[in-house]
C-alpha cells in the first residue's frame, strides 16, 4: 500500500482494535466499500489498522481513532463529517474529483443547483481571483463544491457589479463576493458554506466555530408540537432570513433538538424550549434577560450582544476549567453507573479501597510509634523503684550473673525476641 498507494484514490479508515467507535463505524465502513464498488467509483475502500503500522499512521497525521482520509497523489484529506454511508461516499466523490467543476450549460447548472444546497462559483476568464479561488478550493474542497460557469450560463435573475466575480448560491438566491466588505476570500467561503438557518447537532456546531460566528440557537423539542416551541424557531427563521444583511457577518442561526447537548456545553439546565447565543471560540454564551416573544425582541437581544450590553456567561478562564474539569469527572462517573453499576464499583471501589486500606495502615503505624515512645518513660520509672531495694552497681551484677546462667541457645533465643520487640 505504501509503494503502490498514489497510483490509486484510496478512502483509507485507520483504526485501533480496542476503539469503541471504531467498532461502531465497521458495518458503515462495509457498506461504504460495497456501495463505492458498485456503483463503479475510482476510490479504493479500505482500512488499516494504526496500533500495528503505527508508522504510516504517524506518515499521515493519524492523532485518534477511528480517523478518516482521502488520499489523493500527494495530499491527504481528513473527513470531518457525520459518520454515515451517505455522508461519507458524498465526500469522498467530491474530493476525488476535479478541484473546480465546469457547468457548460444552464442545463447543468439547473441539474447542480437541485442537487446542493450550497455552490460557489466563479465566473470569468483567468485573473489573480481564480487563482486564489483555486487555492481555496483545494483547501476547502472537504466541505463543499466549487464551480465555475460563463456570465451566460447563469440564471436570468443573477446581476453581476463586474467580472471576475464569485458568487455562492444558497437559501434560494445568491450573494455576490466583495472583497472591500467580506475580506479574505478564504475567510467569506468559509462564513458561507452553510445555509443561513440549520438543523443543528453537536458536529454542526463544532464545524461552526471555525467561521468565528456567534450560533444564535432554539433549543426545542422537535417532537413536541406546541405553540410555544413552534414560536421560537418561527423567530429564529424569522430574523435568519429578513435580518441577513445585518447579522449574517456575525451570527449564524439554527434550532437544536434537545437540551442535553447544551447542558453538557454550558454546564447547566436548560429548561425547553428557550433561545441561547453561543460564541463556540471561547466558550461564552448569552442567555436573554426577558421572554423572547416576537421578532423584534430577538433582534433586540442580538443587538444588545453585539453592542457588548448583553451580560456574558461561561468563558474559557481558570475557574470555568476547574468547573469543566469537576462537571466532565463527575458526568463520567454518573454515566458509568447508570450503564454498569457492577463495573462502576468497580472502577471507583477497588481504588478506594485500596486507599482506605493504606491510609489506615499510615494511622496503625502512628499509632504503635506513639505507643513504644510512652514505653521508655515507665522503664525508668521501674528503675527508679528498683534502686530503693538496692544500689545500681548491685543491680548490674545481678544481670551479669543472670545472663552467664544462660545456655547459648536461650541467649540466640533472647536475643531474637529483642530484636523481635524492638
Amino acid at each position: 500500500f505504501k509503494e503502490n498507494r498514489k497510483d490509486d484514490i484510496w478512502l483509507v479508515d485507520f483504526y485501533a482494535p480496542w476503539c469503541g467507535h471504531c467498532k461502531k463505524l465497521e458495518p458503515i465502513w462495509n457498506e461504504v466499500g460495497i456501495e463505492m464498488k458498485s456503483m463503479g467509483s475510482p476510490v479504493k475502500v479500505g482500512k488499516m489498522d494504526a496500533t500495528s503500522f503505527s508508522s504510516i499512521a504517524s506518515e499521515f497525521g493519524v492523532r485518534g481513532y477511528p480517523t478518516i482520509k482521502l488520499l489523493k497523489g500527494d495530499l491527504a484529506y481528513n473527513y470531518r463529517g457525520p459518520r454515515t454511508k451517505d455522508d461519507i461516499i458524498e465526500f469522498a466523490n467530491r474530493v476525488a474529483g476535479p478541484l473546480i467543476r465546469p457547468l457548460p450549460s444552464q442545463h447543468m447548472f439547473e441539474h447542480v443547483q437541485k442537487r446542493h444546497r450550497v455552490l460557489f462559483v466563479y465566473v470569468g476568464g483567468e485573473s489573480p481571483l481564480k487563482e486564489k479561488y483555486i487555492e481555496v478550493a483545494s483547501e476547502l474542497i472537504v466541505y463543499t463544491y466549487f464551480f465555475s460557469a460563463s456570465e451566460d450560463v447563469l440564471p436570468e435573475y443573477v446581476t453581476l457589479p463586474e467580472l471576475p466575480a464569485v458568487l455562492v448560491f444558497k437559501d434560494g438566491t445568491y450573494f455576490v463576493y466583495d472583497e472591500y466588505e467580506d475580506g479574505d476570500l478564504t475567510s467569506w467561503i468559509n462564513r458561507e458554506r452553510f445555509q443561513g438557518y440549520l438543523n443543528v447537532d453537536g458536529f454542526t456546531l463544532y464545524e461552526l466555530g471555525d467561521t468565528g460566528k456567534l450560533v444564535a440557537i432554539a433549543v426545542i423539542d422537535d417532537k413536541n408540537s406546541s405553540v410555544e416551541h413552534m414560536r421560537l424557531k418561527s423567530i429564529i427563521q424569522e430574523v435568519a432570513r429578513d435580518y441577513r444583511d445585518h447579522f449574517h457577518r456575525d451570527f449564524q442561526f439554527g434550532h437544536m433538538d434537545g437540551n442535553d447537548y447544551i447542558n453538557s456545553l454550558l454546564m447547566d439546565d436548560l429548561t425547553i424550549p428557550t433561545i441561547v447565543v453561543l460564541n463556540t471560540s471561547n466558550q461564552q454564551y448569552f442567555l436573554p434577560d426577558r421572554q423572547i416573544e416576537n421578532t423584534e425582541d430577538m433582534v433586540q437581544f442580538i443587538n444588545n450582544i453585539l453592542d457588548g450590553t448583553a451580560e456574558a456567561q461561561g468563558g474559557d478562564g481558570v475557574l470555568q476549567r476547574i468547573k469543566r474539569i469537576v462537571y466532565d469527572a463527575k458526568s463520567t462517573v454518573v454515566s458509568v453507573f447508570k450503564s454498569s453499576p457492577l463495573l462502576g464499583c468497580f472502577l471507583f471501589g477497588l481504588p478506594l479501597g485500596v486507599i482506605s486500606i493504606m491510609c489506615y495502615g499510615i494511622c496503625t503505624a502512628d499509632t504503635d510509634g506513639a505507643l513504644d515512645e510512652s514505653e521508655p518513660p515507665k522503664k525508668e520509672s521501674g528503675d527508679r523503684e528498683l534502686t530503693d531495694e538496692g544500689s545500681e552497681e548491685d543491680q548490674e551484677e545481678e544481670k551479669k550473673e543472670k545472663y552467664t546462667e544462660l545456655s547459648d541457645g536461650e541467649l540466640k533465643q533472647k536475643s531474637i525476641l529483642e530484636k523481635k520487640k524492638d
